[in-house]
């Protein structure tokens, strides 16, 4: 069932008088409250936001302007916290499911842009923003009825955007379809600190033209944390839990090779399903598609192998005790449906006891003409399209029964 908002009462304190209140119709179409109007709300009542229920790091956000400009665009609210917590705020009336892949993209290249901010770069566009001079940032903060030490400040600012530990939150009308394909563009990002959350914020209006505001958390990040440590020349450091993630056949030299052939393949690549993020290339020119599972356990992997012999594919696969490998192992109850509407070769393979991968590659001769290299293109962007959807749908329902369970 979907989530609805009843009409709020209000009731006076003899209980004499009821009123209905009066829901603002929000939008275009509307013409009764637009985005700007959202900005200006925030920006005057900043603790309309539930921030204690996201992060209590952020509590008590100080506002220091709207529209702060980023070599990503504009930035729709932008707050900090007395102890340098920068707090970005995208106000989103949602339209469309291409607007709600577009506004997560958005907060994000934001987030991806301030981290590599000083506070004095902060310092810089703010006062170009309010056209103020001085250090305005720490101003506001003080006028704000905050005691802090500036170099104190300015250093755990710094220190904070260069981390990327930001509070990022989307607020809008009504976040009603997708919040499990949103969650999945913090894959792209996880070198950043943030905690991402999603808050729909009804308004009502009374009679006497005041408004009751009801916001309410639709969804969370968990943070993306990331420990600093010193390591010694000659070793590197992985991360045991996105150990699994990406292929384990890098090759020296081949990396260039590899994420040039995977941004062609994204450039080509059309998808059915609208709340399907579009994928981006790694780095090291890994390629991951994440289904709709708890914490991107479950992922459609586009597959460059370069040894023992050249092959391109797809893979279904999922990190090793989560709900998406639950999932997967639940769907393949119907291989024989699924083949069949997989086409192609797709092979099941269970790596384990109850643990299964289903993959499709072509082999390929990498030496050969800009044809075979096209060919690979087509055949694989055509195998990546169906592998997503025939699996994202089968997925989510998956995993919606087993939280049943």
């Amino acid at each position: 069932m979907a989530r609805q908002h009843a009409t709020p009462l209000l009731i006076s304190p003899d209980g004499i008088s009821v009123e209905s209140l009066r829901p603002l119709t929000l939008g275009l179409g509307g013409h009764e409250f637009s985005e700007a109007a959202i900005q200006a709300l925030i920006q005057e009542f900043p603790n309309c936001l539930p921030i204690a229920e996201i992060d209590p790091l952020f509590i008590d956000p100080v506002p220091i302007c709207t529209e702060l400009n980023t070599p990503a665009g504009p930035i729709d609210n932008f707050m900090v916290t007395a102890s340098g917590l920068p707090v970005l705020v995208e106000c989103k009336l949602w339209r469309n499911p291409e607007g709600r892949r577009e506004v997560v993209g958005q907060i994000l290249d934001y987030a991806k842009e301030l981290s590599r901010w000083t506070s004095s770069d902060l310092q810089r566009e703010v006062s170009r923003r309010l056209r103020r001079d001085g250090n305005t940032v720490l101003e506001l903060v003080r006028s704000a009825g905050h005691e802090i030490d500036e170099i104190g400040f300015n250093d755990a600012l710094t220190t904070n955007l260069r981390r990327g530990r930001f509070l990022l939150l989307i607020v809008g009308d009504g976040i009603r379809e997708g919040v499990e394909a949103i969650s999945e563009y913090l894959q792209t990002h996880a070198g950043l600190h943030f905690t991402l959350g999603l808050v729909e914020m009804p308004i009502h209006a009374a009679a006497d033209g005041s408004r009751v505001i009801a916001p309410r958390v639709l969804a969370k990040t968990v943070l993306i944390g990331r420990e600093v440590v010193a390591v010694p020349d000659g070793f590197v450091l992985v991360d045991a839990g996105q150990a699994g993630s990406e292929p384990d056949d890098d090759l020296d030299g081949e990396t260039s090779s590899r994420r040039d052939f995977m941004q062609e393949l994204v450039a080509g690549l059309v998808l059915d399903d609208p709340d399907q993020p579009r994928p981006r290339v790694s780095p090291k020119g890994w390629l991951s598609l994440y289904m709709p599972a708890p914490k991107s356990s479950c992922w459609v992997s586009v597959l460059d192998k370069r040894t023992p012999h050249p092959r391109v594919g797809c893979r279904l696969t999922s990190n090793v005790g989560t709900m998406g490998e639950a999932a997967i192992s639940r769907i393949v109850d119907d291989w024989s449906e699924l083949k069949q509407q997989l086409g192609g070769n797709p092979e099941l393979i269970e790596q384990s006891p109850g643990r299964f991968v289903i993959e499709e590659l072509l082999t390929i001769d990498r030496k050969a003409s800009d044809q075979e290299k096209e060919r690979a293109l087509q055949w694989l962007q055509a195998r990546v399209r169906e592998f997503v959807a025939v699996f994202r749908p089968r997925i989510r329902d998956a995993v919606e029964e087993l939280a049943e369970i």
